[in-house]
């Protein structure tokens, strides 16, 4: 907090303490006259007149207590701009001794799923209700709070895997997160080049396209697009490339969706959770991913892996 801001807030208070002070003051100061037998404030109702009394001394020193109170509180916590207190309190100080207390606790715990191998601990129900917590926390913004994805963001609820499903690249994605680019290739294509691959990669589907375009589009994506999708438009996971010839699309598998990736390209990120949430609850994150695909995955996959 700049000086001036801590100047300006701590004037407002103390002002506000000093006209509390005056107030009581000036209301319970003796008026002419004050104390005679019947006086009134001359407001009556229904044959009922409000009398003119001195604030009781109890109330009158409760008020002056509360004032002492205040400047005592001000003294001890930061409530001055930027004074700090004799205290040395703050908000931010007592979180961090809160998490650094709850860290403490359970690390321990974390630190012992961390000597599992993944899909061994994919199948430790203790272990995936807390990964499941993990998850809601810091990826069902992004993937949706039942792992199915939308628009921008890959399902993780399926054996479709952009960088790959094996465990090892999993977790790799995880704590390292992934940058993944689909350039921009309509200036390089051209409208009807970018009509023709797109015509190309609809009827990649089994989807209904113009012949004469699916053609010319074949050609286009051999010379543009195969380095990265491969000829068969399978994908490339080593690159993050995406395969394009089934039905599952994270940008969307509209004609239009699929036109408007070609010609403006993608852009995507995963943060690298290592970083957010340290190795080992990312580790524990990687099973939970893992446990999602679970019964997808080719009998006895995890049969080689060992607690």
């Amino acid at each position: 907090m700049s000086s001036a801001w801590s100047w300006y807030i701590s004037i407002i208070v103390v002002a506000n303490i000093l006209a509390c002070v005056w107030l009581i003051r000036w209301t319970n100061k003796k008026r002419p006259g004050e104390g005679a037998a019947h006086e009134t404030t001359g407001h009556s109702w229904d044959g009922l007149t409000e009398l003119n009394q001195p604030m009781p001394r109890w109330w009158l020193w409760l008020f002056y207590a509360t004032i002492v109170w205040g400047l005592i509180y001000l003294a001890l916590y930061p409530g001055l701009g930027a004074y700090p207190g004799m205290l040395g309190w703050s908000q931010y100080s007592q979180y961090e001794e809160e998490v650094q207390r709850v860290e403490e606790e359970v690390a321990p715990l974390f630190a012992g799923y961390a000597e599992k191998d993944l899909l061994v601990l994919a199948r430790h129900d203790e272990a995936m209700q807390t990964g499941r917590r993990l998850f809601a926390n810091n990826c069902a913004v992004c993937h949706g709070t039942d792992a199915g994805g939308r628009p921008g963001f890959p399902s993780l609820s399926d054996d479709d895997w952009k960088w790959g499903g094996e465990p090892e690249q999993v977790l790799s994605s995880i704590m390292d997160g992934r940058q993944g680019i689909m350039p921009a290739l309509g200036a390089a294509l051209g409208e009807e080049g970018v009509e023709a691959v797109t015509a190309y990669v609809f009827h990649l589907n089994d989807r209904d396209a113009p012949e004469e375009l699916v053609e010319r589009g074949r050609g286009l994506f051999s010379q543009q697009c195969a380095a990265c999708h491969g000829q068969d438009a399978k994908g490339n996971q080593a690159l993050g490339a995406p395969d394009l010839s089934n039905d599952i699309w994270v940008y969307g598998g509209t004609r239009e969706a699929i036109e408007r990736s070609i010609r403006e390209g993608r852009a995507a990120e995963m943060p690298a959770q290592k970083d957010i949430l340290g190795e080992h609850r990312a580790y524990l994150l990687a099973a939970y991913v893992l446990s999602l695909s679970m019964d997808q995955r080719p009998n006895g996959s995890e049969s080689d892996h060992a607690e």
